[in-house]
């Protein structure tokens, strides 16, 4: 069977493409390794691309910073099977306040919008830590400001099952799937720039099962499918600061633990199976580069 694994960055973006490039090459080898044929995109336009090969696979996967995400999903869910999230809850999750404001609704715990004094002004669509800062100036175009939280940084890699789309012929009603609880490495630069760098997994932080119980509670609240990140800082309380219905970095460092190919896993999950739990072994650093060290 041939997969499609769509990845943008490697080709398309110089300031992410070290990191992207690490990501396709853990999904491509997981899938050989589970005897599909993998099938990428050329250098060429991206979305053309994917509309030229997606027809004669089986199924198909678009990693993609999410400004471009729900664009590139459409095309793919248009022509194939699509092991990721539906593009229009693509859509919703990239568009971070609103996702806020739906989270909040269902008392997800949030960082409160702040418009005055020190706080985290972000990009409305971003990835990466991209465009984000801690100031106590003004928010440009497209931009929003929030509370600044202080706490310990962690993201929740997680796996949720078929729920819209193909939900006629695949929906279970099977629970999301965890993978790992991540450490992030957080660094804040003299201009108040914040930079992502990679982290450490599996991590189990004195408030692990809660958690992890938010986190399953943001992908079915938000309708997420497939791989998803969530980004939590963990203060005086469990707060969700940001939702990637993609594939994520921590994906790097998981894999280099876990005994359960990846590849299988969002097989089974896009048609509403998958297993119930993962085992990991060991643990390790990673950073944005593909590096992995165990520790």
């Amino acid at each position: 069977m041939n997969v499609l694994l769509a990845e943008y960055a490697s080709a398309h973006d110089p300031t992410l493409a070290a990191e992207g490039a690490a990501m396709l090459a853990v999904l491509k080898q997981s899938f050989e390794r589970c005897g599909y044929d993998v099938v990428v995109p050329g250098n060429g336009d991206f979305g053309a691309e994917i509309e030229r090969i997606a027809p004669s696979c089986d199924m198909g996967l678009v990693i993609a910073p999410d400004h471009l995400l729900a664009r590139y999903t459409q095309i793919l869910e248009q022509h194939t099977h699509n092991l990721g999230c539906g593009f229009m809850t693509v859509a919703l999750c990239t568009n971070k306040v609103q996702t806020e404001k739906i989270l909040r609704s269902h008392n997800v715990k949030v960082p409160a919008a702040e418009t005055r004094g020190k706080r985290v002004i972000k990009p409305v669509k971003g990835c990466g830590a991209q465009g984000v800062r801690i100031s106590d100036g003004l928010t440009g175009p497209g931009e929003f400001s929030q509370q600044y939280i202080e706490g310990e940084h962690f993201s929740v890699s997680i796996v949720a099952s078929r729920v819209v789309g193909d939900a006629c012929l695949y929906f279970s009603g099977k629970p999301p799937l965890v993978l790992a609880v991540n450490r992030q490495y957080i660094e804040t630069g003299s201009d108040g720039r914040i930079h992502y760098r990679g982290g450490e997994t599996p991590v189990h932080p004195a408030r692990e099962a809660e958690i992890t119980g938010i986190a399953r509670n943001v992908v079915e609240v938000l309708g997420c499918q497939g791989y998803c990140g969530i980004d939590i800082v963990v203060g005086d309380t469990v707060y969700v600061v940001d939702v990637n219905p993609r594939i994520t970095t921590s994906l790097v460092g998981i894999a280099a633990c876990m005994k359960e190919e990846i590849a299988e896993i969002l097989v089974a999950a896009s048609k509403g199976g998958g297993p119930d739990q993962v085992h990991l072994t060991g643990a390790v650093r990673f950073d944005t580069q593909g590096k992995v060290t165990r520790i």
